[in-house]
């Protein structure tokens, strides 16, 4: 088979596989992951019939790697967003196939591989991770820490908060269909593209499947890009931010709960008389005050993603939200936070005529001033949080009404006003 036919924008051939490198300086090592790349186009062909191309998504390259790439008949597309992930959305998007095989451009991966991997998706799989815990690791391949530490870490975080499923959810081996990428819309410009698009095909209920994928010693005699601390702090703070249930849901429900515990027992405490001799005196209470209100607040931000990850159409709906849809509102939450700040409000008053009846002395218990306070922090908290959530909702009063989520040429547009992703493709 020859090797991948360059193209100009005029003139597009029929392809079914575009294997896409991201590439940053790669010179000496692109001869041997093109000619790698060749090798499993040909095997596609073989055994699966398709057609393909090489893509390579140059990301500023300024050692003569798209020259070389030239040479060699693969496809150059120059990304001007920095970044791993920004090179390779660049390159998907430019790419002619209906099946996406990405890989570094450093010899750590046979593309050879991916032949399984497209016959997964051949047979309705929309995206294939490559394993390589159920491949093969060669010695010196993988760095202990990413090995025993790093990666089963991550990966394990991110079954935890979305159920994904995969046994190596950093492996960079992946094939995924052109429509499944479509759908995803991913934006992520840095390393934890890589587990944005696990997070969003499982939010998105894509059919995720793996396959197993050797890594090998890179062709590298510099430091590689990856920088495991800074860039495994990229993946885990990109999995909290996608999981609003456990950044901020789960510990508004303890926080709230430890709260009113404590007041339940110091209030029955204090009705009993029993006040001196409460486990939980009026530090406690001032601490359950402050814990409900950080709940609360915790509870609207939790809200204010879960909607801003349905408008932008990566979580879908749930089934509790058309029992709720006519209960929650921009109104209700205004209402409902000016009745609990009156209340707060009166306890407080009560308060103030208990003193001024005791001739203003020192009270010993502070829990109906806590109390007090804290309800009219919560019941302002709640109004103005109703604003948020219509502002995040799209400047929609009704928050769970059904959401349509921009289309992915309205995000394509959006991309280039703010001169995002730029792309060229060279003969």
């Amino acid at each position: 088979m020859e090797g991948p036919i360059a193209v100009s924008d005029d003139f597009h051939p029929v392809i079914d596989v575009s294997i896409v490198m991201p590439c940053l300086n790669e010179a000496k090592w692109l001869p041997a992951c093109i000619a790698n790349a060749r090798e499993a186009l040909e095997l596609i062909r073989a055994e699966l019939g398709f057609s393909g191309e090489i893509v390579i998504a140059d990301n500023g390259s300024s050692d003569g790697s798209q020259l070389i790439a030239r040479a060699l008949g693969a496809r150059v597309v120059v990304v001007e967003r920095r970044g791993y992930g920004a090179a390779l959305i660049g390159g998907m998007n430019a790419a002619s196939g209906t099946y996406l095989v990405m890989g570094d451009a450093d010899g750590s991966y046979d593309f050879r591989d991916s032949v399984e991997m497209l016959r997964r998706l051949a047979q309705g799989a929309d995206i294939c991770m490559g394993s390589r815990f159920k491949g093969r690791i060669e010695p010196g391949a993988m760095p202990w820490k990413n090995r025993y530490i790093g990666n089963p870490t991550l990966t394990f975080i991110l079954n935890l908060l979305f159920r994904a499923g995969v046994s190596d959810a950093h492996c960079g081996l992946r094939a995924l269909t052109k429509e499944c990428f479509a759908r995803l819309a991913l934006s992520g410009a840095g390393m934890e593209f890589a587990s944005e698009m696990i997070i969003k095909s499982a939010l998105k209920k894509q059919l995720l499947v793996e396959a197993p994928a050797t890594l090998s010693r890179d062709l590298r005699d510099r430091p590689p890009h990856l920088r495991p601390w800074r860039d495994g702090w990229r993946h885990l703070r990109y999995l909290l931010m996608l999981s609003p249930a456990s950044v901020f849901s789960a510990p508004a429900a303890v926080a709230a709960a430890l709260s009113l515990t404590i007041w339940v027992v110091a209030g029955a405490a204090a009705m009993r008389g029993e006040w001196e001799s409460s486990p939980f005196g009026n530090y406690w209470v001032i601490l359950a005050g402050s814990m409900l209100g950080l709940s609360h607040i915790a509870g609207l931000l939790a809200a204010a993603t879960y909607l801003y990850g349905r408008r932008q159409g990566y979580r879908a709906a749930s089934r509790w939200e058309a029992r709720l849809a006519t209960w929650i509102s921009l109104e209700t939450m205004l209402l409902s936070g000016g009745c609990v700040f009156v209340g707060g409000l009166a306890i407080l008053l009560s308060v103030v005529g208990y003193w001024s009846r005791h001739n203003f002395g020192a009270i010993g218990n502070v829990l109906p001033a806590v109390v007090g306070t804290t309800l009219t922090i919560i019941g302002a908290q709640n109004a103005l949080g109703g604003f948020l959530l219509a502002v995040v909702n799209g400047n929609e009063a009704e928050f769970l009404k059904e959401i349509v989520p921009p289309t992915v040429d309205e995000k394509e547009l959006q991309a280039q006003d703010r001169k995002g992703v730029s792309r060229a493709i060279a003969c």
